[in-house]
């Protein structure tokens, strides 16, 4: 019985922008904030009871980069488990991400590039191979995040059964065609039931034999496919007490008893291929079922979401200005700007350095202030692609913590930007986000976005100080 489970591990980034430090948040106690407490709950005992070993799995970049810092011993067990797998088979049970959580369809093309790009170079540097596939967030995708997936040299992905529409009665995976003649690219349907079962019904998983003899005596699996299981990893152990546990036991003696042959995609790959065909249903995604409106305007999955829209297009504009005067003022430093972008995360990561990346992509030696200067530009960059985490948009309250962050990397990118090039944006586009509010509070999106532009300005002012 081919079974595999595929846990879904990721947080947003919590830090403040200006601070780089994540403030206590409420609820988290007695942790000082939710990375902290999921740690504790999830992250740490499935990596010492060896369960990052046995699932196919996906740890967000930005989870990682808190992790390695805060608790590098965690991060270090499930690197370990991951890459003993590769060694022996030659392909690993980790997946790639996207690098910021963005819904890749709502992008521009040369962001989505950007985003993929980074989740496979984040990748790399943590478990040092390349990813077969990559968990696009929210499995939200369409057919030109396909080929970018593929331009990148990924070859599945994993998705909802909602999400393709097989041209053939056999079962997945399948292949999707790819437009401009390029080969098909491999995608694999979740199963709908077991997926349900133990992502929202917790009685599912209490027993760890009852749930496996579930599976093998019902008459609707086909025992001789490849079934996956897709749930939020946070579930083992956070979100369901003991869940951690019943895992363990599922990947080690339930799974014997009951004949279950644990797998993961790219294992499978190595003696399989796809045998049907699909389309398609695009833009969709796992958790919005009206495509990927959740996260940019109001849907039926957050009725009463009136802010969103506004948002995402006063973020869009923003986004649009930083990109254009990054485009015009990088493009006066180096022949290819946007390659250069692409490979900052290998800067962040110190396996590369800007003045080499510059070299390669064919531009004239830079002078330390242009340096510095493109530096600033890349930087802000970076905070661009913040601003579009999925989280701002995916509840129906303005007045949290997850748009709020949305707003201010996107002030970080704005000062960042000013400081670099000393231009200004169209002071309309910023008047945009009064319209976005708080229903409950009245909190506004370009009160948020002031005040942080405040703090980032103070604390530069700050620092001038201490250094004369």
């Amino acid at each position: 019985m081919p079974l595999c489970v595929h846990g879904h591990f990721y947080q947003p980034p919590r830090e403040d922008p200006i601070s780089n430090y994540i403030p206590d948040e409420r609820g988290a106690e007695p942790f000082r904030n939710w990375n902290e407490r999921i740690l504790a709950e999830c992250y740490e005992p499935n990596a010492r009871m060896g369960n990052f070993g046995k699932i196919s799995f996906n740890v967000g970049p930005t989870l990682f980069d808190w992790m390695w810092d805060y608790a590098p011993e965690v991060a270090e067990r499930i690197v370990e488990q991951e890459r003993a797998n590769f060694l022996k088979f030659g392909v690993g049970n980790g997946m790639a991400q996207g690098y910021t959580h963005s819904i890749l369809p709502l992008l521009f093309y040369r962001d989505k590039v950007t985003s993929v790009r980074w989740g496979v170079d984040d990748f790399i540097y943590r478990f040092g191979h390349r990813p077969q596939g990559i968990w696009l967030p929210e499995t939200a995708v369409d057919l030109q995040t396909l080929c970018v997936l593929q331009d990148c040299g990924l070859e599945f992905t994993i998705l909802a059964p909602w999400q393709l529409r097989p041209l053939e009665t056999k079962p997945g995976p399948y292949f999707v065609d790819l437009p401009d003649g390029r080969k098909p690219f491999i995608v694999f349907p979740y199963h709908r039931d077991l997926s349900t079962k133990v992502s929202f019904i917790s009685k599912a998983t209490e027993n760890g034999d009852e749930f496996l003899s579930s599976i093998r005596f019902d008459q609707g699996m086909d025992m001789a496919q490849f079934n996956l299981i897709a749930s939020d990893g946070e579930l083992y152990g956070h979100h369901q007490k003991f869940r951690d546990h019943f895992l363990r036991y599922l990947l080690n003696e339930g799974g014997e008893r009951h004949g279950v042959d644990w797998s993961w995609p790219g294992l499978w790959l190595l003696d399989h291929q796809p045998e049907a065909y699909a389309l398609l249903n695009e833009p969709s995604s796992w958790s919005c079922m009206h495509g990927v409106n959740r996260w940019s305007t109001e849907c039926a999955c957050t009725p009463g979401a009136r802010w969103k829209k506004p948002f995402f297009s006063a973020m869009r504009q923003i986004a649009e200005w930083v990109q254009s005067v990054y485009e015009t003022h990088a493009g006066e430093l180096v022949a290819d700007p946007w390659e250069v972008r692409n490979q900052f995360v290998q800067m962040k990561h110190g396996q590369v350095k800007l003045r080499d990346v510059c070299r390669e992509c064919g531009s004239p030696e830079l002078d330390e202030p242009k340096l510095k200067k493109l530096e600033t530009l890349l930087k802000a960059q970076y905070e661009c692609q913040r601003m579009f985490t999925s989280c701002g948009w995916f509840f129906e309250e303005f007045h949290r913590i997850e748009p709020q962050n949305n707003i201010a990397y996107a002030a970080k990118a704005l000062w960042l930007t000013q400081q670099a090039t000393g231009e200004q944006i169209d002071p309309s586009i910023i008047a945009e986000l009064a319209h976005v509010r708080s229903e409950k509070t009245g909190l506004r999106a370009d009160t948020v976005l002031s005040q942080t532009l405040i703090r980032a300005e103070n604390e530069q002012n700050g620092l001038r100080k201490q250094l004369e």
